[in-house]
């Protein structure tokens, strides 16, 4: 009737509701502009190194300072800023992107298209993860507190560097299962609020839990190897080491660690999420 106005719900969406939701932004985002979805790559690229950066900084001292699930629990919470700007700031970030298997799935987009965005999203967040790690070291944001900063900077990039295939494969699954359900939650959400509250958990469980994510690794392995080979003597001798400390970090782990943790990711969001939220809700169409 003309006069009638729909009435507006204010609550959640379910989960059916969520699953055409994810396919019909998946089945929008295979059909983005070339140039377009490439700008917004470089933004989630740089978004998820902000939360990587805050996640750093969060986890100075923490070492034999409190316990360790705490700290992770604290280096979580920061990084989740990474997903908040990609989600409410509005972003391409290839992990959470690993959902548009579900419009694959549903016959909505070809092989090639999704193949085509997961290629442009991919090269987009390493340009904007890899930039933000450049700057972040001309910043010289690793001298803060006496070096400390840096220092937790290598070891992280260590740490991942020194990862074995399986392990990395294995953490890059286990990672995008919680990431790509922070994102699938964030289809239920009405406001900002929703939004934020449906990240925060599910990606502090990640980082504390020690998974793996490809794009923050864009971020962790570039900054520790400039602070490893670039960085100046001053910093050394503030922290009372050197870059022979750090073996496994070399610009071959680069490559050795995005790799498995890539593939694993694929697996986690696109499988074990997208594909079986698909298989639930939406088969039968």
């Amino acid at each position: 009737m003309v006069g009638v106005k729909t009435p507006v719900s204010i609550d959640a969406l379910l989960p059916p509701e969520m699953a055409a939701k994810a396919e019909r932004i998946g089945a929008e985002k295979a059909q983005t502009g070339a140039v377009r979805l490439l700008a917004l790559a470089v933004l989630a690229g740089a978004f998820i190194a902000f939360g990587a950066m805050a996640s750093t900084v969060a986890a100075v001292g923490a070492d034999g300072a409190m316990p360790y699930g705490i700290a992770g629990i604290l280096a979580g919470l920061a990084f989740s800023l990474g997903l908040i700007l990609v989600v409410v700031g509005g972003a391409e970030l290839f992990t959470g992107d690993n959902l548009m298997v579900m419009a694959w799935s549903s016959g909505q987009i070809g092989s090639g298209r999704l193949i085509r965005a997961w290629a442009l999203i991919y090269a987009g967040n390493f340009v904007g993860a890899a930039a933000t790690a450049v700057l972040v070291f001309l910043s010289e944001q690793h001298m803060l507190g006496h070096g400390s900063v840096g220092l937790a900077a290598l070891a992280a990039a260590h740490a991942k560097a020194s990862l074995g295939f399986v392990p990395a494969l294995v953490r890059g699954v286990l990672g995008n299962v919680l990431v790509c359900l922070a994102v699938w939650l964030c289809y239920s959400a009405r406001s900002t609020a929703d939004k934020i509250l449906c990240i925060v958990p599910p990606i502090t469980a990640f980082v504390a839990a020690g998974f793996e994510h490809s794009v923050a690794n864009m971020y962790v392995l570039p900054l520790g190897l400039l602070i490893k080979y670039f960085g100046a003597d001053q910093f050394w001798q503030l922290v009372g080491g050197s870059a022979a400390d750090y073996p496994s970090l070399t610009a071959a782990s680069l490559i050795d660690n995005l790799v498995p943790v890539t593939i694993g990711n694929m697996i986690g969001g696109g499988v074990l999420v997208g594909a079986v939220y698909w298989f639930v809700y939406l088969r039968r169409r």
